[in-house]
């Protein structure tokens, strides 16, 4: 069985062992994954026409829903997509402030990397492979914890998990919440506009989806505040997280070299924050077919694997797409996996109990055979000359 289908698997022995229910597995499976579709809000504009092809909403209409998205003052159910943009873009205060008074090139150059490749590959970590694909399981709270700490917070759990599982569901298709065809734009905006939680969930629903993020250490809320608050996480207790952490890493920072490194680095994760919303775009391709043959060997999407992201953060979306579930994603000599070096290490030290690591199924079931077409082809275009 392939990696694509380990969270069916387990999810398999987990129902057989319970065996509280005379239904089938492909039964429930079914179910859940029905389920997905209706776990993020709606936008008022749709996703499809008609005819069930992607509704690609105007500029006016993005913009007008994502403004309606941010007005916590009309339903305070919205707090999640407003907290997150208010949160990023308070970056730009430590941003200005570093620009004005602390300029320097070294300093820049540490902006540069911190944001670049830190925060970048600590995404791909935290968010990514674990919080939302589990490719690793932690031997105790506390790496957890360490883990979901180890830079500047930036991002709310719920607002990347939820999504990105209904992204692997319905790559490309009308409900993918940062659908590629629907312009750069549509995927700008996607976390106010198609990434928030639905705010009707049922309770079984409800607590399906609240699952999802039973592993990140996030308290949970209550079915009782959900309906309250519209979201898996409680305001409160977000806003202090963010708080604590905000102030643990500017006091690090500081200590380390003074308010210039500290106002940097803050102001790098405001271009951070900023630069993640464009990723999915530019990681499949920007609507188009640019994948490569002997690079891209998943063809059931636009995802490519492109160097530079995957170079300073490990992020090869392509192979991602391929083996979703994997902790690791740089799989050939050139594809440099930071990610996966930090998950190896605990790993081996025994902070990581366990892992799941695609590598080998890759070789075997996809380089090792273009390898051996590609010589293959080689050979029979050289065979009529070596004839004559």
């Amino acid at each position: 069985m392939g990696w694509t289908t380990v969270l069916q698997r387990k999810s398999a022995q987990k129902l057989a062992r319970r065996n509280t229910s005379s239904r089938s597995f492909r039964e429930r499976l079914g179910d859940y994954l029905a389920s997905l579709n209706s776990v993020l809000a709606f936008p008022s504009y749709g996703y499809e026409t008609a005819d069930g092809k992607l509704f690609i909403p105007t500029q006016r209409q993005l913009f007008r829903e994502f403004f309606s998205g941010l007005n916590v003052f009309s339903d305070r159910r919205k707090w999640v997509g407003f907290f997150s943009w208010a949160s990023n873009l308070a970056f730009g205060i430590p941003l200005a402030l570093f620009l004005i008074y602390h300029f320097s090139f070294p300093l820049l150059l540490a902006a540069f990397v911190y944001s670049m490749i830190i925060l970048g590959t600590h995404g791909t970590i935290w968010y990514h492979r674990y919080s939302t694909h589990r490719g690793y399981r932690f031997a105790h709270p506390i790496f957890r914890f360490i883990t979901k700490n180890l830079v500047v917070k930036i991002i709310v759990e719920e607002a990347y998990v939820v999504s990105h599982h209904v992204h692997h569901l319905m790559s490309e298709q009308p409900g993918d919440p940062y659908n590629v065809h629907g312009g750069w734009w549509y995927c700008f905006l996607a976390d106010v506009n198609h990434q928030a939680v639905a705010k009707d969930l049922p309770r079984a629903q409800y607590e399906r989806v609240a699952q999802m993020l039973d592993h990140t250490g996030i308290r949970l809320n209550s079915y009782e505040q959900y309906q309250r608050w519209g979201s898996i996480a409680h305001p409160l207790r977000t806003l202090a997280h963010f708080a604590l952490n905000w102030g643990f890493w500017y006091a690090v920072f500081y200590l380390i070299g003074g308010h210039g490194l500290a106002l940097a680095l803050f102001g790098s994760c405001g271009i951070w924050a900023m630069g993640v919303r464009t990723f999915n775009y530019d990681g499949h391709g920007g609507g188009k077919d640019k994948r490569q043959d002997g690079i891209d060997f998943n063809r059931r999407d636009l995802s490519i694997n492109q160097l530079w992201p995957g170079l300073v953060t490990g992020e090869w979306h392509n192979n991602h797409h391929l083996y979703p579930n994997g902790a690791r994603a740089g799989f050939l000599s050139h594809q440099l996996d930071y990610a996966w070096y930090y998950i190896w290490a605990l790993w081996k030290v025994g902070a990581v109990s366990s892992v799941r690591d695609p590598k080998a199924e890759f070789l075997r079931n996809h380089y090792a055979p273009w390898l051996a077409k590609k010589a293959a082809d080689k050979q029979r275009a050289l065979t009529p000359l070596e004839a004559s």
